[in-house]
């Protein structure tokens, strides 16, 4: 019976042990991504329209980069600041029905941030019933 409840013991000990030192390691990963979020603005000029938000403390550098599936960089640029939008466009005619990811990049953070577009039309009928009285 005591070797149950000190292998119990041990056993949980262990478990504490693990769970105490795998905390800290999440939160300096969650720490070290970029302060960056994709939105999706609506349509401008029959194109979606995309805004690209940065929301820093510090003052940085950063590459965005956007490219299709095979490979194809349709748009890169390198940008420096701390809170500030990039608006993007899509010509959906020259893009056809590839998805599109945007790279987000900086020497100041660990892993980059990868945002991807899937590109489909559909046509939804809405049709609702309400009761007036």
């Amino acid at each position: 019976m005591k070797k149950i409840s000190i292998r119990l013991f041990a056993i949980a000990l262990i478990a504490t042990v693990m769970t105490v030192f795998a905390s800290p390691a999440l939160a300096n990963d969650e720490k070290k991504s970029i302060p960056v979020e994709l939105k999706f603005a609506g349509i401008s000029k029959n194109q979606p329209l995309f805004h690209l938000v940065f929301n820093s403390t510090e003052e940085n550098e950063y590459t965005i980069i956007v490219r299709d599936d095979l490979g194809n960089i349709f748009y890169k640029e390198i940008v420096k600041g701390t809170v500030f939008l990039k608006k993007f466009r899509l010509n959906t005619e020259e893009i056809d029905d590839a998805n599109l990811k945007f790279e987000i990049r900086s020497k100041a953070y660990d892993k980059p941030v990868v945002f991807e577009i899937n590109n489909q039309s559909r046509y939804v009928d809405e049709v609702i019933v309400k009761k007036i009285k």
